[in-house]
């Protein structure tokens, strides 16, 4: 999948300040587009994702998905400076481009949602990305899509400008599971009550997080538990608490183990991560082959299986070592009654 987006290290930027985009019409004759968040790539998204595929390769012309960053109710929280509007964040955007890339979309556009965008007329998105810049052909819309500055623009908007200017337009119902609507508002609702397996049943897979493993303070070791640590870019996971995982990225098979996500209560928030949330696994047998230093700078991916508890606040390092070792046995009888440990795969 090529990604165009402003850090992206290993591709051309295709990005300007006036909107977003630039030049990215002349990489191709067109191409089939969707445009939404996609935080989760839930199995409604998957859905969509494989009618796009579908209507590209009858017209030959690459599958293309729009999306944003930050969130645009990440953007709107930050300018009425109400921080609670914000949605919580499912994935990172490493994790949104993977699942993205594992469902066959040739090109992602990864717009930043700035004071500039935010005021785009509908007509203008229109006109300027979609026909300039995109040149799609054809557009595939959930059935509730809105667009432009202050939502102005509907499906009917948008179906009739591709009738006037010469683009395809489609609209997809909800997708529905025993009756239920996925949504990344119900993948939330499900990540902030603990019920991974609901969570895994939304998603079509277990929920995961990936990234490179940082350096922490290293107090696990002082502990008898050193950690892998990943920073969570947002500041407002859906999910949160001790969780039972598998880590792949690190051996030939994935690792059983336990994690915590969240801000650690119990330690000095002004400690070398500077109190931003962070994914803390401890993997219950640890490779001998990677030593003690083995896992820094690697990209793994952590698998949340099952929820134990909540954050918890202890006592001194003391209180907080017994409820770390108590955490591990809970993680040990929890995979003693599951299947055998899967082929580790990032």
């Amino acid at each position: 999948m090529r990604i165009l987006h402003r850090s992206h290290q290993n591709n051309k930027l295709y990005v300007n300040s006036e909107f977003g985009i630039s030049n990215f019409q002349a990489l191709n004759a067109g191409c089939a587009l969707t445009i939404g968040n996609f935080d989760g790539v839930h199995r409604g998204h998957q859905a969509m994702l494989a009618l796009l595929k579908s209507e590209a390769s009858h017209r030959n012309i690459p599958s293309c998905v729009m999306t944003f960053e930050p969130h645009p109710r990440d953007y709107f929280a930050k300018v009425s400076q109400k921080p609670a509007l914000a949605p919580a964040r499912i994935a990172t955007l490493r994790d949104k481009l993977t699942e993205l890339a594992r469902c066959g979309i040739d090109q992602c556009v990864v717009l930043p949602f700035n004071d500039t965008f935010a005021s785009k007329s509908p007509e203008n998105f229109i006109n300027d990305v979609l026909i300039g810049n995109l040149g799609a052909k054809y557009v595939l819309v959930g059935d509730d899509f809105r667009f432009g500055a202050k939502r102005a623009g509907d499906y009917d908007m948008l179906d009739a400008a591709g009738t006037a200017k010469g683009f395809e337009v489609a609209r997809m119902n909800s997708y529905e599971v025993h009756g239920l609507r996925v949504s990344s508002s119900a993948v939330r609702e499900a990540l902030n009550q603990g019920r991974m397996d609901d969570v895994a049943r939304l998603l079509g897979r277990p929920y995961s997080i990936s990234g490179h493993v940082v350096h922490g303070r290293k107090l696990g070791r002082e502990l008898d538990c050193p950690t892998l640590n990943l920073r969570f870019s947002h500041w407002k996971p859906a999910a949160s608490g001790i969780f039972v995982v598998r880590v792949f990225g690190l051996a030939d098979k994935a690792l059983d183990g336990v994690a915590n996500l969240g801000i650690r209560p119990s330690l000095d928030p002004n400690d070398v991560n500077g109190g931003r949330v962070l994914l803390e696994t401890h993997c219950l047998d640890w490779p001998s082959h990677l030593g003690s230093e083995g896992g820094y700078g690697k990209i793994i991916r952590v698998e949340l299986l099952h929820k134990l508890h909540d954050e918890l606040k202890y006592d001194g390092l003391e209180a907080l070592q017994i409820g770390i070792s108590k955490d591990c046995e809970d993680a040990r009888a929890y995979f003693k009654t599951q299947s055998p440990t899967p082929i580790s795969r990032i």
